[in-house]
């Protein structure tokens, strides 16, 4: 893969995985435009700089919730003790929340439907949950933090990762979206939507990998440099997210995502 287009990859992957702005639509529209009709004949290579790339993502977000990460073990391994109980519980509501998205996305990685990679999904996709987004941050009122996060929140707000399995959609998106409809503030829902993505991410690298020949070392130093700057771009993002939604709301996101899938649109059908 040409340098340049390494670099992209990655800085677009690093900043959108954890927005809630669908860094599967960018990284569909970047292969779509560099690829054109060979993107069939690249995708083995491009599957491997996106699982790359997302190993990335997954190392910052595990590097900057690093105190949490290690609460929740910490809790699951002395449940039984009290002061370490609450983080053992919500260790194991990740896990349960985790497995609808997990359920969904090994069904659909069996069934490998070509549509979903279509520019148009993607563009219809962003503009739609743009505006469901906008709609739950405006009208929902706020009382519900993480640490009396129940069972059945958990599940719907994982149920609701299957959905970003369409590209566009954003996992980050609609879990934080779910969460804010549940009640629940900016920041607490990020938090818990990244807890999430520490799974997903893992779960969804992993069975990519599966399909993907690894055998080709040429790419090594290729495939370093593009987990190196997705790392350092994912965690300057989430970051500056943290920050931003502890004191203002979703609305930028909102109205990129309104303007990204309306210039798809544009390109596609006019």
């Amino acid at each position: 893969m040409i340098l340049f287009h390494i670099v992209l990859l990655a800085i677009v992957q690093g900043i959108t995985e954890f927005l809630p702005i669908s860094s599967s639509g960018h990284l569909s529209l970047l292969h779509s435009i560099w690829d054109g009709d060979d993107v069939q004949l690249r995708y083995e290579t491009n599957r491997m700089f996106d699982i790359a790339v997302h190993v990335g993502t997954l190392l910052a977000v595990l590097l900057y919730f690093r105190k949490d990460v290690w609460s929740m073990m910490l809790g699951l391994i002395f449940f039984y003790k009290k002061e370490k109980k609450r983080d053992g519980i919500l260790a194991l509501q990740v896990g349960l929340a985790s497995v609808p998205v997990m359920i969904a996305g090994y069904m659909l990685h069996l069934w490998s439907p070509s549509f979903l990679s279509a520019l148009y999904v993607v563009a219809w996709a962003n503009i739609i949950y743009a505006i469901i987004l906008w709609i739950s941050d405006k009208t929902i009122v706020t009382k519900k933090t993480i640490e009396t996060l129940s069972w059945k929140d958990a599940v719907i707000i994982g149920s609701a990762q299957a959905l970003a399995l369409i590209p566009g959609t954003s996992r980050s998106g609609v879990t934080m979206t779910t969460a804010r409809f549940l009640g629940y503030d900016r920041t607490e829902s990020a938090r818990f939507s990244m807890f999430l993505g520490m799974v997903a991410i893992s779960g969804a690298g992993l069975l990519s990998s599966f399909d993907v020949d690894w055998s080709n070392t040429e790419l090594g130093l290729d495939i370093g440099l593009a987990v190196l700057l997705s790392f350092c771009a994912a965690l300057l993002a989430i970051a500056l997210m943290m920050r931003w939604l502890a004191r203002a709301s979703f609305t930028p996101f909102v109205i990129y995502r309104l303007i990204f899938g309306i210039i798809l649109l544009g390109v596609i059908y006019f």
